[in-house]
């Protein structure tokens, strides 16, 4: 393993201004099938970096995996959140509240700290009332929601449930050793922009737990398989919960009818679990960090576009709101074109 300033990036995005390139996004990146086995990569597959909020699957499987998503009647549409990074809308919001509900909680409980709501629509529709963002316009409220609800499910005390020692996050790093193949006592973490631990793994292992979250092996027993194929059906079901209509994780899903679920994370992170299929009997997980953390958010669509196209995962044309989202088109301020933002690497597969 090594810091991601240790490692040797390559080029993913590259911005041009007229035939000059103007700027470079770097990264690293790996796509595993189930076995661990590396399909393609660039730059160093043993980058060190954390998983942020493309953990979420993996963290949602408690939930499913205690009893607790039956014991509660939880809904598809709120599992599906408990999954997402979303963009604080009303249906994420009431999703996330309802959740709480189930397991006799409000939004008092939370403690992911209040923000604007990503979506633009939600931010304005809340200033236009007066009204200041509350934690369940944090994009992470239905992780925390989950998570509230386990915590009651288990007979803990809801107030520590963000703790690391909390038997909520003894549960989620049991999920992320076993997916990982890294021991317990071995995974490192600090804390994420929501209060909650954020694991530090290299970018081979993001990829694995992803593989296995899309065909778990046997050996992660009956229990997780279920809660596994759960959390995938009910993202696939209401893509629209994961992150928002417009958004990267929304549009991937639907774009790829089925055969894989996408997961952004902050920071230039990405990840997706890729179901079996002829080409990967297997599976197979991929992930990407970029380098300078894509504040913007400008590299990662095109850069995952490109990737999920290279290995056959979407076809042409994409639908239109995810070719606007990897649209390589700079135009100014009077509308012209004047650059691209292109993908800038092949894959060896």
């Amino acid at each position: 393993m090594m810091n991601i300033s240790e490692a040797s990036a390559e080029p993913l995005v590259e911005v041009t201004r007229g035939s000059v390139v103007e700027s470079a996004h770097r990264g690293h990146f790996v796509a595993v099938d189930g076995e661990g086995r590396v399909v393609a990569r660039l730059g160093s597959p043993d980058a060190l970096t954390y998983v942020r909020s493309a953990a979420k699957f993996h963290q949602a499987l408690p939930l499913v995996t205690s009893g607790a998503a039956d014991r509660f009647g939880i809904s598809e549409r709120e599992l599906a959140v408990a999954c997402g990074s979303h963009n604080g809308e009303p249906v994420h919001t009431g999703a996330a509240l309802s959740l709480l509900g189930r397991a006799g909680l409000d939004a008092a409980s939370l403690k992911c700290g209040p923000h604007e709501p990503y979506g633009k629509e939600a931010a304005a529709a809340l200033k236009r009332r007066g009204e200041s963002p509350t934690p369940l316009h944090n994009n992470c409220s239905g992780k925390h929601a989950a998570m509230l609800a386990l915590a009651v499910h288990l007979g803990a005390p809801p107030e520590s449930y963000d703790l690391p020692g909390s038997p909520v996050q003894r549960e989620v790093f049991g999920v992320v050793s076993r997916f990982t193949g890294v021991p317990v006592e071995e995974l490192r973490f600090a804390t994420d922009g929501c209060g909650l631990p954020a694991f530090a793994l290299p970018l081979r292992a993001i990829a694995l737990m992803h593989a296995r979250l899309a065909a778990p092996p046997a050996g992660l027993g009956e229990g997780a398989r279920d809660a596994c194929r759960r959390v995938a059906a009910a993202a696939l079901a209401h893509p629209e919960m994961v992150e928002g209509d417009g958004e990267l994780d929304t549009e991937v899903m639907r774009a790829a009818g089925g055969r894989l679920v996408s997961k952004v994370g902050a920071e230039g992170v990405y990840a997706a679990a890729v179901f079996p299929s002829e080409r990967w009997p297997r599976g197979l997980g991929l992930a990407f960090k970029i380098e300078d953390g894509d504040r913007g958010d400008r590299a990662r669509p095109r850069a995952a576009v490109a990737a999920l196209r290279r290995l056959g995962l979407l076809g042409d044309p994409l639908p239109d709101p995810l070719a606007r989202l990897a649209d390589p088109v700079i135009r100014n301020h009077r509308g012209d074109r004047v650059g691209e933002m292109r993908p800038a690497f092949t894959l060896n597969v």
